[in-house]
């Protein structure tokens, strides 16, 4: 430590200044206190760090989001043996089972045609984030090729054609489509909404930065900037959920239209 008289350098232990012989006694404790105030502030970090940490975690983001689009074959083959034809397949057999073994009321197909797809769609979002439009096209073929191969199961037996003969036909495989394409698409947005809440929770420190900068504005513009963000968050936390929910709804009434309705 420095004398405060001559400032002068003086050992921790010292009651005297060996330089002007002053008495040290009375400020050691007050020249500790300072010592520790000044450790305390160089612990604080500055606007510089964590601006630096900002862009650290934006590289970061943006390094995840280039693998993503650089993902290889063989990772998008294997998704789309897990998340598109395990369904379908399961779907068939339930199908088989209820329709041709066990002979049973058809509305149990529909039950589940309406909730085995959701929990594929909603671990596939879950994992890590996808592309929308590719699944789109997915998701339609999973309807289509699950009602057209229903039919074709039913055709090996009653030798009934596989492809609907007449509009009301036609109308009853496009409703069943839906109803497992709404379904897929519900696990869809419940996956998205769950991916969301894991990469907020991650980059909270990112937002607390950030609204810590905001904080150095003025009252009112700051007033006016955390009730923009905070009307942004809401929908971002709630508009994905009424959505999945919309799409459940649809799922549930274009898969039991046609059997509740006859």
């Amino acid at each position: 430590m420095n004398c405060p008289y001559c400032l002068s350098d003086v050992s921790e232990e010292a009651h005297v200044c060996k330089t002007c012989s002053r008495d040290l006694y009375l400020f050691k404790p007050m020249i500790a206190k300072i010592a520790s105030l000044e450790g305390q502030l160089a612990a604080i970090p500055s606007q510089e760090v964590n601006e630096l940490r900002i862009a650290e975690l934006e590289y970061l983001l943006e390094e995840q989001n280039q693998k993503l689009a650089n993902r290889s074959s063989f990772a998008w083959i294997k998704d789309i043996a897990i998340y598109l034809i395990v369904p379908l397949l399961l779907l068939l057999l339930a199908h088989w089972l209820i329709a041709i073994v066990y002979d049973t009321k058809m509305i149990y197909l529909r039950i589940i045609s309406m909730i085995l797809p959701l929990p594929f769609a909603y671990f596939l979002f879950k994992s890590h984030a996808h592309k929308l439009f590719p699944w789109f096209i997915g998701v339609v073929f999973l309807a289509i090729a699950s009602v057209i191969g229903m039919s074709w199961i039913t055709s090996l037996v009653d030798r009934s054609p596989v492809f609907p003969q007449n509009l009301f036909e036609w109308k009853e495989l496009l409703e069943y489509s839906a109803s497992i394409a709404f379904s897929f698409l519900t696990g869809m947005l419940l996956g998205r909404v769950a991916f969301a809440a894991e990469q907020r929770r991650r980059q909270a420190g990112i937002m607390s930065a950030l609204n810590k900068a905001a904080s150095n504005h003025a009252k009112s513009a700051s007033a006016s900037i955390q009730g923009v963000f905070g009307l942004m968050k809401t929908v971002e936390e709630h508009g994905g959920t009424v959505v999945a929910l919309g799409t459940t709804a649809a799922s549930i009434y274009t898969g039991l239209k046609g059997i509740v309705g006859s």
